[in-house]
């Protein structure tokens, strides 16, 4: 059976705000999205993150998101492709720099907010974000959901892609995510986060709002951290999909 990583999105906090238990859901994930300063995330607590990453053997990775801190990089947004190539390499050397005085190293970068579902279906946005992981250096591997262009066009770039699941969200019949703003968008019910999460880490399906069974081959499973009770939900995520026989590592 293929491993299963365990992702949460961290550092999601600016100044005496703080939005996750960042400690808590290191504990329990292989792999730490990290707020890179444009939706959440300031210097300090970027720094503090990847020291704890690093302590905990968790890899570290490069959330990118629009410029867009009022609207936690939640707001459609148009950006010119050369602007947001800069933008996406920026967040990444950002993010490098206190991954380095860690001991370690940005091991892989994924799109936030509004520009994660962007550039599921826009190539022009997608091909923006590729070529800012190009432009930061090195050959990261980009995180999406399975389909994206933004997969695609990396893979074409021969950036290494990952296919990445959603167990507290909801989908539509053609396997993309339930936009936030839909009822039901999100799985309030703990249990069945649980039983979805392995349904796709051993079956690679989940059932749509529709009640229809949708294909979602991942090899990433995202537990949210800004949801209330997340880091129980993430240690229950992982307890059961240990105890079905799924075994829990970092992709990178």
């Amino acid at each position: 059976m293929t491993p299963m990583d365990l992702n949460a999105d961290l550092g999601e906090g600016f100044g005496r705000w703080r939005l996750t238990d960042d400690e808590g859901l290191l504990s329990v994930v292989t792999s730490a999205n990290v707020a890179c300063g444009f939706h959440a995330g300031d210097p300090a607590t970027m720094r503090r993150v990847c020291d704890w990453a690093a302590e905990r053997g968790v890899t570290i990775g490069a959330q990118v998101s629009y410029r867009d801190l009022a609207g936690f990089g939640r707001r459609a947004m148009d950006v010119p492709s050369a602007e947001l190539a800069a933008e996406v390499a920026y967040q990444i050397g950002a993010l490098e720099v206190f991954a380095r005085a860690a001991g370690t190293r940005v091991g892989y970068v994924k799109p936030h907010g509004a520009l994660y579902n962007r550039v599921v279906g826009d190539e022009e946005q997608a091909a923006a974000v590729v070529d800012g992981v190009l432009l930061a250096g090195g050959a990261l591997p980009v995180l999406g959901l399975p389909g994206s262009r933004v997969l695609e066009r990396a893979g074409r770039a021969g950036l290494r892609v990952v296919a990445e699941a959603f167990a507290d969200r909801a989908y539509t019949d053609g396997g993309t995510l339930v936009p936030r703003g839909q009822e039901g968008a999100v799985i309030a019910d703990p249990d069945a986060v649980v039983e979805r999460a392995v349904g796709m880490a051993r079956s690679g399906t989940v059932t749509a709002r529709s009640g229809a069974p949708v294909e979602v081959r991942a090899r990433s499973l995202c537990v949210h951290g800004d949801t209330p009770g997340a880091v129980e939900l993430a240690r229950r995520v992982r307890e059961r999909l240990e105890t079905s026989g799924v075994r829990v590592e970092a992709f990178a």
